[in-house]
């Protein structure tokens, strides 16, 4: 019942969220995609003149103003302050709840019964973790692979699949990142599938390349991935950055 009515007020304020978002944008704020448009090319070319040594300083400024651009563009929002308003709220009411004391009811349990279900649970160290700020690496030398499931703010992602035995069958990997760039090296005898979605970016899998990627979802594979023994499946969504997946 909790459950329930926890779900229909976050949706509630998903909800309102967008219809302020849709009003700003058509009656109060109509400059704010040109804004958004902005601050992100801004952040897309000052990455990729970073990286180069001619303009790496011009990068870096470039790259900074478009994320001070980027933020007082959303701070300035409508929406912002009303979801920062309904994220106050909701941390008000959880406050006032843990001021009650409700009534407890323990439930009689069969200590047999329930050590007739009893589970062990194996817990293993994830190779990389959820980050604000930074780049992540594989480890150079021979490591145990466990499959990738990551969110990351700002930084850059390599993950390198010639020094691992990857197990038979499909080995899965998600990626989600803000800004940033992915590279992913595969050995010759895998076959890969990949679902990669962009806001402004570019993609080179192989020998596919897309150079200018808008607000795309793209969907590319191997041609034996489908009766492949070993493959890999490739989850990642940046809102700017490069996509690399090459073979090593």
């Amino acid at each position: 019942m909790f459950k329930n009515t926890k779900n229909d007020y976050i949706g509630r304020i998903v909800f309102i969220g967008v219809i302020i978002l849709v009003m700003e944008i058509l009656f109060f704020n109509r400059g704010l995609i040109f804004s958004l448009f902005i601050s992100g090319g801004m952040i897309y070319l000052g990455r990729k003149r970073a990286g180069k040594r001619a303009g790496k300083k011009k990068g870096k400024i470039l790259l900074i103003a478009g994320v001070i651009f980027l933020a007082i563009s959303l701070l300035n929002m409508m929406t912002f302050k009303f979801l920062l308003a309904a994220i106050l709220l909701h941390f008000f009411i959880q406050f006032l709840n843990t001021k009650k004391h409700p009534k407890k009811i323990t439930p009689e349990i069969n200590k047999n019964e329930a050590a007739r279900y009893e589970e062990t649970i194996i817990r293993s160290e994830p190779l990389f973790e959820n980050i604000v700020l930074g780049q992540q690496k594989t480890p150079h030398g021979a490591y145990e692979w466990n499959d990738v499931n990551i969110q990351a703010g700002m930084g850059d992602t390599v993950i390198d699949l010639s020094f691992t035995m990857l197990p038979k069958g499909e080995t899965v990997i998600f990626i989600r990142n803000l800004i940033g760039n992915i590279q992913i090296l595969v050995p010759y005898d895998i076959d890969v599938c990949i679902r990669h979605s962009s806001i402004i970016g570019s993609t080179s899998m192989f020998e596919y390349h897309d150079a200018k990627l808008f607000n795309r979802v793209l969907h590319l594979k191997t041609p034996g991935y489908e009766t492949a023994e070993h493959k890999v499946k490739i989850f990642t969504s940046l809102v700017v950055g490069n996509l690399e997946v090459s073979r090593i």
